[in-house]
């Protein structure tokens, strides 16, 4: 107790101080001064008393109807039963008790106790008690009826408080009710929801509405959270998450009408699903690690910049059209394997999307069958679209080589009056004199480039980059894969090949015979990051796949083949 009073005398100088500035008469001569173990100083005059308590809440300066106090809660003056309250400190130490903190159930401090958080992640948050900081409650109901150092907070569900709260009392998406005890010093806010208060209430810092009354049954989320989202899945049969049924269901028929508005191109994409289910899964993957190469490259541009927000608009048309095409994917597969003789796409989607929602009920299965939905999906719009692009260029017939050309005005130079056989003869003779260089559609014919090939020609260019960039900046080999992408990029579009692939006799050719051009270069480039971003699998791709592709092959629709001779740099 002596150190408590020795650690307070600083206090009590400054209690001394603040007396003399209110009109408090200080001890004079005839009075008594009286200091008590119990940290109590007393001093006594004939016409008034003036009496100062030192304790563990601070300062206490009483003189007849003046009072000043100097605590946890501030600086309070008072004088002829008017208070002025100048200053409130929302940091106090924590008492013994700490935080009491729950994750996936509730928490509840009981009457009598102290705390210096009470908070509830999925479960409520009940504070009979004192706390020194915060009540939070996080999909869940927070009631507070003791009193509360800093503020209470909830989101997705509904507070109530019934005693002081030092700072603000905030509710996003639900209710908020003050009781009649309820004294929030600071601001009451309330988003999505709705403020309802005792006329005993009292609001200092006044009440803040943001969209007030737009949104009701915080308990129905609160309901969702702790028989779906806990449990891994996104419904449950219960009656009283009726609000996520409800947006099951607008979902699902929203679907329906994109299926019938689009008809042709979700059969299109259910085709691509149905033939082509690992690439379209490959699609998917190498489009998400994509996105942030491709964004990065837009920024770059500048000019890009502005196509960035139709990007993003086109990606999220992607993945919501992605649902439907999954959907009437697994509707289809059922109806067929029953050969029922149904075709048409809109009844696919509706017993594809019926069955989900059975599906979404199973624990921890539901949100695995919701990713794989989406990314199923995702993907097969994506591989449908870079079909149809290389078809669309497919379809265009290709020039003549300038061989065929040659032999054909040789042929046509044949005389009057020869036999069919002595003009066959000539354009054979030409045919044999003419220089015939190998076509793009010859190219990809040839044999592909295995693993091991490939990875000896890549480790002589990396070996032949990182010299000349060491050569060129003396701090090492900064940059590095970018100045390898871009060497690749100019190499494949200038020659076929780069210097590794000269000395393995490998080409890159596009599968379709059509010459590589700036964009596939450029195409395959990025899409070599994400071959190695993925732990390097996308280029040991190449030993498992039919085509030896890898992924930046798919990605950009070319081939790696063995050429039967070498060429030359120039």
């Amino acid at each position: 107790m002596n150190k408590v009073i020795q650690s307070l005398l600083p206090a009590a100088a400054l209690g001394g101080l603040l007396a003399l500035g209110c009109g408090i008469a200080p001890a004079g001569a005839g009075q008594s001064t009286v200091v008590s173990t119990s940290g109590v100083v007393s001093t006594a005059s004939h016409r008034n008393t003036t009496e100062v308590r030192i304790g563990a809440h601070g300062i206490n300066v009483e003189s007849g109807s003046s009072n000043v106090r100097i605590g946890r809660s501030g600086l309070g003056i008072t004088d002829n039963s008017s208070t002025v309250v100048t200053w409130h400190d929302h940091h106090h130490a924590c008492p013994d008790d700490q935080e009491r903190v729950a994750v996936f159930h509730s928490v509840r401090l009981p009457a009598g106790k102290s705390a210096c958080d009470v908070v509830a992640v999925f479960g409520n948050s009940m504070a009979d008690g004192n706390v020194s900081d915060s009540v939070v409650a996080i999909m869940g109901d927070l009631q507070a009826n003791g009193s509360v150092g800093n503020s209470t907070v909830s989101v997705f569900g509904n507070s109530s408080i019934n005693g002081p709260v030092r700072g603000n009392a905030v509710a996003v998406f639900g209710d908020l009710r003050l009781g009649p005890k309820a004294h929030v010093y600071g601001q009451v806010v309330n988003v999505f929801g709705s403020v309802q208060r005792d006329p005993g209430s009292v609001i200092d810092g006044g009440t803040a509405n943001i969209m007030s009354g737009v949104f009701h049954g915080a308990s129905g989320v609160q309901s969702w959270s702790e028989h779906c989202l806990i449990l891994g899945r996104l419904l449950a049969p219960r009656l009283d998450i009726g609000w996520a049924w409800g947006v099951a269901g607008a979902l699902l028929l929203f679907y329906l009408l994109l299926a019938l508005l689009f008809r042709a191109g979700l059969q299109k994409c259910i085709q691509t699903l149905d033939e082509h289910p690992g690439a379209s899964v490959l699609a998917a993957v190498a489009m998400t690690l994509l996105t942030p190469v491709l964004m990065l490259a837009l920024v770059m541009t500048v000019v890009g910049i502005l196509a960035i927000p139709l990007f993003w608009l086109a990606l999220l048309g992607a993945g919501i059209f992605g649902r439907v095409v999954a959907l009437g994917w697994l509707g289809g597969r059922i109806l067929r394997g029953a050969r029922s003789g149904i075709t048409h796409p809109v009844l696919y989607v509706l017993l594809g999307g019926i069955v989900a929602l059975v599906l979404y009920m199973v624990p921890v299965l539901g949100f695995i069958i919701y990713a794989l939905i989406g990314t199923l999906g995702f993907g097969a719009v994506i591989y449908s679209l870079l079909l149809a692009l290389r078809a669309a260029r497919g379809s265009a017939a290709p020039a003549a080589p300038a061989g065929f050309a040659g032999v054909s005005a040789n042929a046509g130079s044949v005389p009057p009056g020869s036999s069919g056989s002595a003009a066959a003869d000539a354009t054979a003779a030409a045919a044999e004199t003419a220089p015939h260089a190998p076509t793009p559609m010859e190219l990809s014919t040839l044999p592909r480039a295995g693993f091991w090939i490939r990875m000896l020609a890549l480790l002589i260019d990396l070996v032949l980059v990182s010299f000349a960039l060491s050569a060129i900046e003396h701090h090492g080999t900064d940059g590095l894969l970018l100045v390898l992408a871009t060497y690749g990029a100019l190499m494949w579009k200038l020659r076929g090949t780069t210097v590794g692939g000269i000395i393995c006799h490998l080409r890159v050719v596009r599968i379709d015979g059509q010459p590589v051009g700036w964009e596939t270069a450029i195409l395959r480039a990025l899409g070599c990051f994400l071959s190695l971003i993925a732990a390097g699998l996308g280029f040991f791709w190449i030993a498992f796949d039919r085509e030896r592709q890898a992924w930046h092959d798919k990605i950009a629709g070319t081939v790696v083949v063995l050429t039967p001779k070498t060429q030359g740099l120039v």
